[in-house]
């Protein structure tokens, strides 16, 4: 009988990982996610949770384009485009 060490993620425990690294990432991206989701629904109270909820995840899980956007190149958030 084998013996797998498997990590869980502290934001989203029904998912499992097979590195602590990328749980680590992952739990990182959630809580990104959420301060994101925070600050859209103040900036917009129109949003509803949900929408709010959406729009974080997606600009945490595209971090990079978005920092380099956010660093004088809006050209970077083309990319999203060819995904």
């Amino acid at each position: 009988m084998a013996v797998e060490t498997v990590y869980r993620s502290s934001r989203d425990p029904e998912r499992l990982f097979m590195d602590k690294a990328e749980a680590d990432r992952h739990d990182k991206m959630l809580e990104l996610a959420e301060r994101l989701s925070e600050v859209l629904s103040r900036a917009v109270p129109s949003l509803n949770e949900t929408q709010a909820e959406e729009a974080g995840i997606f600009m945490a899980r595209h971090r990079d384009l978005f920092a380099k956007a956010f660093r004088n190149n809006p050209d970077a958030l083309s990319e999203l485009d060819e995904q």
